[in-house]
């Protein structure tokens, strides 16, 4: 979507969320100047993508643009704010990570974050602008320059301080990263017989579906929520992998916890699943 509000971007990275905030702010119609990347050829395939020119050293960062957006590992950001010392003092620096503070550039006069909260991966297209994106500015000034920019790429903009965000990440690798390794831990079950993961397409698009319209909570089937031991025990029987047997145990018991007291008005749903 092209925006009335442009500017020149440098591009601090070249990884998954780099790439795809690179892409969405080029579509906006922002001038993307450069990408840096420690690696050469990852710079210049994005650099190429956005018509801008590539970087692997930060003291060849132009220092005149108006936007440096650092999309880095957490643990790089230091590193990159400290090489980035050349820039204008008039430029905004944003970094785009959920679990680092903001006060991380604080040295500098004009900063914030822009952190999107989504998964990426550089070889699949996502729709950018239904992504929540989180904001936080060192002054109102700044706070509404931040805003405009994550309004160019995204219908979802909300206002969150470092506390916040904080708690955004550590739900959404509840929700994103160990369903995933779930979602791992059930191909390998099913590749025991042969079977195809994409046989629980089905199930996970219902399970996803569900949320949207209920409370996890609400949402919650199964032998673990019933409290079906005799399943329970007849699925372990199953698991050979110490591993994965330790994980179902932890999970029966976390979601049997939620469901114990006989208040709860769902301890007496019948439960299909």
């Amino acid at each position: 979507m092209k925006s009335a509000f442009t500017r020149n971007i440098v591009i601090i990275g070249s990884g998954n969320l780099a790439t795809h905030i690179a892409l969405a702010l080029y579509d906006a119609g922002h001038v993307i100047s450069q990408v840096y990347s420690r690696s050469l050829s990852n710079a210049k395939a994005l650099a190429e993508r956005v018509g801008s020119r590539a970087v692997a050293s930060l003291k060849d960062v132009t220092p005149d643009a108006q936007i440096y957006v650092i999309a880095v590992k957490d643990d790089a950001i230091p590193s990159v704010v400290k090489g980035l010392s050349h820039v204008s003092q008039n430029a905004v620096l944003i970094h785009t990570a959920g679990t680092v503070s903001i006060t991380l550039l604080a040295g500098r006069k004009r900063y914030g974050v822009l952190y999107p909260m989504q998964t990426f991966t550089k070889t699949l297209d996502i729709e950018f602008s239904e992504i929540p994106c989180f904001i936080e500015a060192s002054e109102p000034a700044v706070l509404h320059e931040i805003r405009c920019l994550a309004e160019s790429i995204s219908h979802r903009v909300t206002e969150a301080d470092s506390t916040k965000r904080k708690k955004l990440h550590l739900a959404a690798v509840f929700a994103c990263n160990m369903v995933n390794h779930c979602y791992r831990l059930a191909e390998e079950i099913l590749s025991e017989e042969n079977l195809d993961f994409s046989l629980l397409f089905p199930l996970i698009k219902e399970t996803s579906r569900k949320v949207q319209k209920m409370s996890p909570k609400e949402a919650q089937t199964g032998p673990m929520r019933r409290g079906d031991k005799t399943v329970m025990e007849a699925q372990k029987s199953l698991l050979h992998d110490d591993d994965m047997l330790r994980l179902y145990d932890l999970m029966a018991e976390s979601i049997s916890q939620r469901y114990k007291s006989a208040k709860n008005p769902l301890i007496n749903q019948k439960t299909t699943q």
